[in-house]
């Protein structure tokens, strides 16, 4: 028989359990579930003033699987994991005070500035996992090179990759990058997944995508993690710092990359290819690259066949002389190379797990669909050896967003391999979020040689910068020849082209992309007859304009003159992540005038260019923001903060200089190693205080990286008029030991000679 307190004790034991199991009930039921599953939230500091947010399944791992976008580093522990709904509480990430809280129907997270300012407003769908933030009423910038422009709202694109993403036409191809800058201080990096951002209501959304590949379905995945970096900072600059620190700084390229290249299509003797490097020479304009297509893409380029290489023994009858002869007369050699299928894995240091390819093609005549890069690169040393100073990787289009960044990368270490103490140089088609740490080049694809493609590629240019690619540029003229292919277009082209980091002409039809060609009655090779849609030779009329080339020369010689500004400003690119062509919003964001203007850039800090987009222009409406500007041609002094009207002829290319900023110039350089004894120009434009920091090195190696550079800080004292130099902190004086310099005070005749040896100096005006 029980007794009376063993009946208690069983009851206690039964009710216990009981508490137990309804316990568990309820916490089953406050789980955080997104798109069915449990789910945690993980809230990581990753900066001052950025915060890693990260939705994943519950009992993933911490570290994130990546595609390689993020630069290696060891993150911290997150500073709080939520498994369970609750109430809001805060998070502390630096300077972002984040209120997060969780309810069946969402993940919602507020976060704030210091000063209490609400940086942006989260909201993940319990249902699908897809993402809402808030855009506000500014411009949205970024997402990389093509698609919608220039403020992103209203739009909804599928980050679609390649050529096919987004009017080709006139927008060029598809380089996504999910980095959002919201001009009103805040900015999203997705790490994870890839997706479809749709800004068409009063809020940004985004959707995880079926692949993550070249051509992601418009269907929302289930989500299998969210991985997103929030930037707090109301400085651009401070912005663009927090994206080069996740994704990496720009590498320095070669100098002479950055001078003008041409390009080449059909072939028709090694006389022609050595003769044409000849005419450059005797004309004197400005070149320092030869680029040649492959054969396939033309019926005589460099190579056998498309993918190959093995030299066209019609064009290249002995590589290394003629490749020698090319370097005699200070000219660099690229050549066009394809790599088809669908990934590119590992880096070229792996073991290659399959037999190298000898050539481009395996016995089938096709690349394989899956390759490492340790398997691919050998086939370039026979080129290497030709003497081949750089690379036009093409096509791509169909890689998915790993495997382009792979082939970023291969063209980087690849050439270090063999030449490790000679900086790459590599143009891309395509390319993924971190390219910029391989110093890849960037062009904007296969374009129609229209007006409103020129148009459009100034808001390109400047998204493209602003989401991480410095090094970027078109091809000069457009791609495919319409009827609207003029010596007009082209002289507008060639203007906006000299102001961008990518100098470089490129098109069917190609000899009408030499700077003489527009004036030789010769418009072969005729190369649109597999084209439509508006494809067309030009006018026989336009084929004698003698306008062009003096045009031409005068902005190859501008180019070259502005080397010294130029470099410098890749060099601060390196150091800081702010790219070369700047929105006005980089340094004006209080200005809604400024932030809002798509069809005008700065080019560095000092130079604002307005580039001339309209047929027949005989003036450009150019918007100069508050403080004093100066007209680069006639030097007259204008008040900023408003619209003025600039009267221009052909020949004109509307630029400005902010008033404070000291421009460096130097000789005009037929080619940028070109050794000229000849002073460096220093531009003095009043009206403000300003410095300048000009940065030298050889251009080619890697030397800078041991000390081996030469920095000049420069600072303008308005009041005093007064001019200080002194070496950089860090550098040392390079050959020659006794630099000459005129300094010159913009539109007077007051000019000043000194000489610098490293010791500080003063200049009076």
């Amino acid at each position: 028989m029980i007794s009376r307190r063993d009946l208690l004790k069983r009851a206690a034991t039964v009710g216990s359990g009981a508490l137990v199991a309804a316990r568990g009930v309820r916490a089953q039921e406050r789980t955080i579930l997104i798109a069915g599953r449990p789910a945690e939230v993980r809230i990581t500091e990753a900066s001052a003033v950025t915060a890693r947010i990260t939705v994943a399944p519950e009992g993933a791992p911490l570290e994130v699987r990546g595609d390689g976008a993020l630069v290696e580093r060891a993150w911290p522990a997150p500073a709080r994991r939520l498994r369970a709904r609750a109430r809001a509480e805060t998070v502390r990430c630096g300077a972002l005070a984040l209120e997060l809280s969780a309810d069946p129907s969402a993940v919602r997270i507020v976060a704030r500035a210091r000063d209490g300012r609400v940086v942006q407003r989260l909201w993940v769908d319990a249902q699908t996992g897809a993402l809402r933030f808030s855009i506000g009423d500014r411009p949205v910038l970024g997402l990389g090179e093509g698609g919608p422009q220039f403020d992103r709202r209203g739009s909804i694109d599928r980050m679609r990759s390649g050529q096919g993403g987004y009017q080709l036409r006139t927008h060029g191809g598809r380089v996504p990058v999910p980095w959002i800058i919201g001009t009103s201080g805040w900015a999203l990096f997705i790490h994870q997944p890839y997706g479809t951002f749709d800004f068409t209501g009063s809020e940004g959304r985004f959707l995880a995508a079926q692949t993550d590949g070249a051509n992601p379905g418009d269907l929302v995945a289930p989500l299998d993690i969210l991985d997103l970096f929030l930037v707090g900072a109301r400085e651009p600059a401070a912005v663009m710092a927090e994206y080069a620190k996740l994704t990496g700084y720009p590498e320095m390229p070669p100098l002479w990359s950055l001078g003008y290249q041409q390009s080449h299509r059909t072939l028709a003797s090694p006389d022609e290819i050595l003769q044409e490097a000849r005419t450059f020479r005797e004309k004197k304009l400005p070149c320092d690259t030869m680029i040649y297509l492959g054969t396939g893409f033309c019926p005589s380029g460099w190579n056998t066949d498309n993918g190959e290489f093995t030299f066209n023994k019609n064009v290249f009858p002995d590589p290394p002389r003629m490749i020698q002869q090319l370097h005699d007369d200070h000219f660099k050699v690229v050549l066009h190379v394809v790599l088809e299928g669908k990934r590119l894995e590992g880096a070229v240091s792996d073991r290659c797990a399959a037999a190298p390819l000898p050539s481009g093609r395996t016995p089938d005549g096709h690349w394989p669909d899956d390759r490492q890069a340790s398997c691919y690169w050998p086939a370039h040393k026979p080129l290497f050896d030709a003497g081949v100073d750089g690379w036009w990787p093409d096509q791509g289009d169909g890689l998915d967003a790993p495997s382009r960044l792979a082939r970023n990368r291969l063209y980087w270490d690849g050439s270090r391999q063999w030449r490790p103490n000679e900086r790459p140089f590599a143009l891309h088609r395509n390319g993924s979020p971190g390219m910029q740490r391989y110093a890849a080049f960037l062009w904007s694809g296969d374009v129609y040689s229209t007006w409103e493609t020129l148009k459009t590629h100034v808001p390109v240019a400047i998204n493209t910068g602003l989401s991480g690619i410095p090094y970027w540029g078109t091809d000069i003229g457009g791609f495919v020849p319409t009827r609207e292919l003029t010596g007009e277009l082209y002289v507008r082209w060639f203007q906006f082209a000299s102001f961008c980091p990518l100098f470089r002409a490129h098109g069917r039809t190609w000899k009408l992309r030499l700077p003489w060609g527009w004036n030789t009655g010769d418009l072969a090779p005729d190369e649109i007859s597999n084209y439509s849609g508006g494809a067309a030779n030009p006018d026989a009329s336009e084929l004698h304009n003698a306008a062009v080339e003096p045009i031409c020369r005068k902005y190859l010689e501008l180019r070259y003159q502005l080397l010294p500004y130029l470099y410098s400003a890749v060099r601060e690119a390196h150091e800081t992540g702010l790219p070369i062509i700047r929105a006005l919003w980089l340094h004006y964001p209080d200005d809604p005038l400024a932030v809002g203007r798509s069809d005008e850039y700065l080019w560095g800090r000092d130079m604002l260019v307005a580039p001339v987009t309209e047929r027949a222009a005989t003036s450009r409406l150019v918007y100069l923001p508050r403080g004093g500007w100066y007209d680069f041609w006639t030097e007259e002094a204008h008040a900023g903060g408003a619209e003025i009207r600039r009267a221009v002829d052909l020949g004109t290319l509307p630029i400005f200089v902010r008033g404070g900023a000291i421009l460096p110039m130097g000789p005009v350089k037929q080619y940028t190693g070109e050794q000229i004894d000849g002073p460096l120009a220093l531009q003095i434009y009043a009206g403000a205080d300003g410095t300048c920091a000009i940065y030298e090195d050889d251009g080619m190696s890697f030397n800078h990286e041991q000390g081996d550079w030469m920095g000049l800080d420069v600072r303008w004292t308005d009041r005093d008029r007064r001019l200080d130099m002194r070496l950089a902190p860090g550098s040392r004086m390079r050959a020659p030991r006794e630099r000459r310099i005129t300094v010159r005070l913009a539109g007077t005749p007051v000019t000043r000679e000194v000489t610098f040896s490293g010791a500080a100096l003063q200049v009076r005006l």
